[in-house]
């Protein structure tokens, strides 16, 4: 498993980049989007915040997770195995989510709105057609029971634990929430807005951004495996966290500010 930096600042700033970039994860993407259709005729002001009621939900699980697990670390240790699990799990799935969206995107007519496709959210059945604040949350703590979402609470807590400080597991808990909820609530009031100006300009918007999410997916998936076969490569990332997670992060900004821009576009010109 992966460590943390130890120093204040650099510790934070790191666990708010991965919850950036959990944040944007294709199922969480898909499933924000999806509850956001759902909402937005009856409901456009809660459609808004599908997204940030989502990342709650998520996020409260994680900091449990992570605070349970550091209390439980004193007596327990994870199996050697689990380390190479997760990342053929994570590597798979990553995969998958890159491919069904890039096909997505080939699939989608030209002017139609791409939607994000996502795995987790076919297990949940009508819980994605949640039309009440409390619903949301719960779909997006559903959502935290998965391994990666685990790993990232065991890490915190791992970190807490290593410098006998067991306030840091919530701490990192709350502060990796916070990332996520930047992106997760970000998607949700540009999908609620895309909405709204359904028109040639949304389409490529959203394909601009389906694109991007994909191509990350996979580029993700691809370094994961060749970190885990290559101890060459491996050192050469270790420590890059920080800029990987920031490169990550500058690409869906720009794909966003992109989106937005060709649908502020595309409204004025319908207007």
């Amino acid at each position: 498993m992966d460590q943390l930096p130890q120093e204040g600042f650099a510790l934070l700033l790191l666990v708010f980049i991965l919850g950036i970039k959990h944040g944007l994860d294709a199922d969480h993407l898909a499933t924000i989007d999806g509850m956001t259709r759902y909402n937005a005729p009856t409901n456009p002001n809660l459609a808004r915040f599908c997204g940030v009621l989502f990342s709650l939900g998520h996020g409260a699980v994680v900091v449990v997770v992570a605070s349970v697990a550091c209390w439980a670390a004193k007596t327990w240790s994870a199996p050697d195995w689990m380390e190479s699990f997760g990342v053929f799990t994570s590597v798979f799935f990553l995969s998958l989510l890159g491919c069904v969206n890039l096909l997505s995107i080939i699939r989608t007519p030209a002017n139609q709105v791409v939607q994000p496709v996502g795995l987790k959210g076919k297990f949940l059945g009508s819980l994605q057609q949640a039309s009440r604040p409390s619903l949301i949350a719960l779909v997006g703590a559903l959502f935290a029971l998965s391994f990666d979402t685990m790993s990232q609470a065991a890490l915190f807590a791992l970190s807490a634990q290593q410098e006998g400080e067991l306030w840091r597991a919530p701490l990192l808990g709350g502060v990796f929430m916070f990332g996520m909820l930047v992106t997760d609530g970000l998607n949700g009031l540009w999908i609620s807005k895309i909405l709204r100006r359904a028109d040639k300009m949304a389409a490529i918007a959203s394909r601009i951004m389906g694109l991007t999410v994909a191509i990350l997916s996979l580029a993700v998936a691809g370094l994961g495996l060749a970190k885990y076969c290559s101890p060459t490569i491996s050192r050469w990332v270790q420590g890059m966290e920080m800029q990987t997670g920031l490169a990550v992060i500058a690409s869906i900004c720009i794909a966003l500010a992109a989106g937005m821009l060709l649908t502020h576009r595309g409204s004025g010109k319908i207007a």
